[in-house]
């Protein structure tokens, strides 16, 4: 095995990918949308979750514990409020099925909520959001995972890593797009951490017995993290289990069991979507003064926003192809091919 650095063009990684997902049960339909999310992520360097979760997939596929066929059922519940039960399969399909309603109801109305449940999600939350902002919109979205995160002063993991994602657009430039976990760490890169075997900086976690570690597998392994900023994190974690499983009618991150299914990875919970159109709010400058108070913000001294690495890392991939270890590329080709 060589140690040599490839590179994929992303069509070429997408239609990979698509061929791991359908050989593992998953519908054409499904698996395209699939497929571009994992490319798309490993292409803007969100390396925790691009190529990285292919076996992650793979595993819960065959499992039994998610359903690739999976046909979500979109409900137009009000004015400006769309649902979506994705039948215990993939959120991102449920979301493309509600996508074209919500786009309709954002610009009969101004403004639109999308609850999707009983869905897995295992990917990163910029590219659910990063389009509707391409469009001219501000997005918001949250959604909760299988507990592995204490309470602020607890013992006992309750919350997932809740993540939130904001997109916005801006003149001039992409839009400004953040994704963080409510969790001081995401529970992707505690993995990788791992699998790289180097510590973590401090306060990401506790070990087995509550006590605070740098140790990635001692984290994994009947650890847990912790919120990032305290109580302050605690706060956001709990308002992400209100949103995406108490609104939605999903699960709780600490709710679902999946003991019966060995090889589970992807959390059955929920995602909770707020989609604005701020044209209706102000003077039509909107996507100006973004570019003002961002361009404040680096005048101030912060060295770059949000997304701009991504960015610059997609570009890369437009001209010379995205960069895979000799490893991950035959990891692939054998997941295609087992």
């Amino acid at each position: 095995m060589t140690t040599d650095t490839i590179h994929i063009g992303y069509d070429d990684l997408v239609s990979l990918l698509e061929r791991i997902f359908t050989r593992n049960g998953v519908s054409s339909a499904n698996a395209r949308i699939l497929a571009e999310n994992c490319a798309g992520c490993e292409r803007d360097g969100s390396l925790s979750h691009g190529i990285f979760r292919m076996p992650g997939y793979v595993s819960s596929l065959k499992s039994g514990w998610v359903d690739g066929q999976a046909v979500p059922e979109v409900e137009d519940v009000g004015p400006a409020f769309v649902r979506v039960h994705a039948n215990g399969g993939f959120t991102q399909p449920a979301f493309f099925a509600a996508r074209k309603r919500v786009m309709e109801k954002v610009r009969e109305t101004g403004v639109c909520v999308l609850a999707i449940r009983r869905s897995h999600h295992f990917s990163a939350l910029w590219p659910d959001v990063e389009p509707f902002a391409d469009e001219g919109f501000v997005a918001l979205t949250v959604v909760n995972s299988m507990a592995c995160v204490v309470p602020h002063g607890g013992k006992t993991a309750v919350f997932g890593t809740n993540p939130i994602a904001f997109a916005s657009p801006r003149d001039g430039t992409f839009p400004f797009v953040f994704d963080q976990a409510s969790s001081a760490i995401a529970h992707g890169d505690v993995q990788i951490a791992a699998r790289e075997d180097h510590d973590l900086k401090p306060g990401m976690g506790v070990d087995s017995n509550g006590q605070p570690t740098t140790d990635p597998k001692a984290i994994l392994n009947g650890g847990a993290l912790l919120p990032f900023g305290g109580h302050k994190g605690n706060s956001i974690a709990l308002m992400v289990e209100i949103l995406s499983a108490a609104l939605t009618g999903g699960y709780f991150s600490g709710e679902f069991d999946w003991s019966g299914h060995k090889g589970a990875q992807t959390p059955y919970t929920g995602q909770f979507f707020i989609v604005i159109d701020p044209d209706r709010g102000g003077d039509g400058s909107f996507a100006h003064r973004v570019s003002q108070i961002c361009d404040l913000v680096l005048e101030a001294g912060q060295d770059r926003l949000p997304g701009e690495r991504r960015h610059a890392t997609r570009a890369k991939a437009a001209e010379a192809g995205i960069p895979l270890s000799a490893k991950n590329h035959e990891m692939l080709l054998a997941l295609a091919d087992g």
